[in-house]
């Protein structure tokens, strides 16, 4: 079913759809009238997203195009596919539209009921939303409460995703970075704003809706509080307390304070595994070893020393020491005394720059609110933790290579061919100073939207010392502390953290 508007819809607009709603809603109650009562509430669901992409239409103050899309069932959970048009740039509603693609999920056994709306926001930057299998985990969990979106958010997915190829399309380095600037937070709080105002439209505002944010998400969650709190029911944050939200730019005080973390967590790792230790220096041996100092793989990546501490990303995720053992486990083909096939296509695995670039070009933009964030964790790693992260040298010193953790290096964009021909573009982005303020610490301190955060005390990617400045500016956040789980937690454990926040943030889980 497709229902678009090119124009802004009058109050007549919005009478007839209504009217012309309230005819169908009769007449399935009178076909519906001795049947199971499930047919009726599969029914009525139908007719329910009918009258909302009606009204949508109707209430979108600024026309935005809708259309509602295939609709699939997976176990346990009904999925319904949304596509908006919606600006470039919110501030120039003249520019060029791009799709975004929005997935409502709900479960099979409440099809029919009159649910809340939860907005999930994705981790990231540049990841597009899960697409679910099944009712398990968190998704079982929130479909028991709340009709679920998930947004791919721009550039990410289905909504209008940044490749590389597209953005080379665009020509210069200049004109892809002014493109790519539309793609930070304040973007896709205004596209979620759009969304809203679609789908959830009524006279004379539309319906508050709750969000749930993960990592980065929570950064979007919290710049949604400071814009736009009058559309909030109440936030859940897991990892997602973005740091140092009044500095100019976060991104040396983050990274000041994550590398002590990764070194943490590297001692963690081998500690575990200390027969790991002799593994990653004849790695590293033999990167250093190659011709220009890495391997040269098929794809053209250039595996060197520097590339291959990357892996430390996998530290600060549920499971990923035990990844990171076992690749390794597997690094040399010794009949040849040659880097594996299986380590080599394991490691490429572990980088998603190729087909989520967003994630490294834009990474650390999402720190800056007035200020350039300059490669901020390059300039701190080489000033301040040279000597401790110098793969070579630990090699020569027969102590243990440290690998690096959530990081991004103007270097990768030399190292990873699919990143080379986006360096210019890049360094016009981290030189960047002109971006707009993320948050409001005004609006912040007098918060009256209710806010829970899962905040994990050992995270390696949100610091939590920063964390707790930024919860100390939200009015009336509540907080559940806790080194149970890594920054993964809603993917390892979710339907545990989600029903202990909506308790949190409910109060029937009382303060103490």
């Amino acid at each position: 079913m497709l229902i678009a508007t090119s124009r802004k819809a009058t109050g007549n607009d919005f009478l007839a759809y209504k009217a012309c709603a309230c005819r169908l809603v009769a007449t399935a109650t009178r076909h519906c009238h001795g049947q199971r009562h499930i047919r009726k509430r599969v029914l009525l669901h139908r007719l329910r997203l009918k009258f909302v992409a009606l009204t949508s239409s109707a209430t979108s103050d600024m026309g935005t195009e809708h259309a509602v899309g295939e609709s699939v069932v997976v176990p346990g959970l009904k999925l319904t596919d949304h596509t908006f048009q919606v600006p470039l740039d919110h501030r120039n509603k003249q520019t060029n539209a791009i799709n975004l693609f929005v997935r409502e999920v709900t479960a099979l056994n409440k099809i029919g009921h009159n649910l809340p709306t939860l907005l999930f926001l994705q981790g990231g930057p540049g990841f597009e939303a899960p697409r679910p299998i099944d009712s398990s985990s968190w998704m079982k969990s929130a479909t028991s409460h709340f009709r679920v979106l998930l947004m791919d958010q721009r550039g990410t997915g289905r909504s209008s995703p940044i490749t590389v190829a597209n953005l080379l399309a665009k020509g210069s380095a200049q004109k892809q970075a002014s493109h790519l600037q539309h793609f930070r937070a304040d973007s896709i709080v205004a596209d979620a704003e759009l969304v809203r105002g679609c789908l959830l439209g009524a006279e004379p505002q539309p319906s508050c809706w709750s969000l749930l944010g993960q990592s980065f998400g929570g950064f979007c969650a919290v710049q949604y509080l400071s814009v736009a709190p009058q559309a909030l029911t109440e936030v859940l944050l897991t990892g997602g307390l973005p740091p140092l939200i009044d500095a100019p730019c976060a991104a040396d005080g983050a990274y000041r304070h994550l590398y002590p973390r990764v070194i943490a967590q590297n001692h963690k790792f081998y500690k575990r595994f200390p027969g790991d230790v002799a593994k990653v220096h004849r790695i590293v041996t033999h990167l250093s070893q190659q011709p220009g100092g890495g391997l040269r793989l098929p794809n053209g990546d250039n595996l060197t020393p520097r590339a291959f501490q990357l892996l430390g990303l996998a530290l600060g995720g549920g499971g990923g020491m035990e990844r990171l053992h076992w690749l390794l486990e597997r690094a040399f083909d010794e009949d040849i005394n040659q880097l594996s096939h299986t380590f080599t296509a394991g490691w490429q695995a572990f980088m998603p720059w190729d087909t989520n670039p967003l994630y490294a070009i834009m990474h650390e933009s999402i720190y800056c609110n007035s200020g350039s964030c300059n490669w901020a964790a390059h300039r701190i790693r080489e000033t301040e933790f040279r000597k401790d992260f110098d793969a070579v040298a630990a090699v020569a010193a027969g102590t243990p290579v440290l690998l690096t953790g959530e990081m991004v290096f103007p270097w990768m964009f030399e190292d990873f061919a699919s990143l080379r021909d986006l360096k210019d573009a890049a360094e016009l982005l981290a030189t960047k100073v002109d971006w707009g303020p993320m948050y409001d610490s005004a609006v912040l301190g007098k918060n009256q939207v209710p806010v829970a955060s899962a905040t994990y005390f050992e995270d390696l990617y949100v610091d939590f010392e920063l964390a707790q400045d930024t919860a100390s500016k939200i009015q009336g956040i509540r907080q559940w502390v806790t080194n149970e789980y890594p920054h993964s937690g809603i993917r390892d454990d979710g339907g545990r953290i989600l029903e202990r926040l909506l308790g949190i943030v409910r109060g029937s889980i009382p303060m103490h």
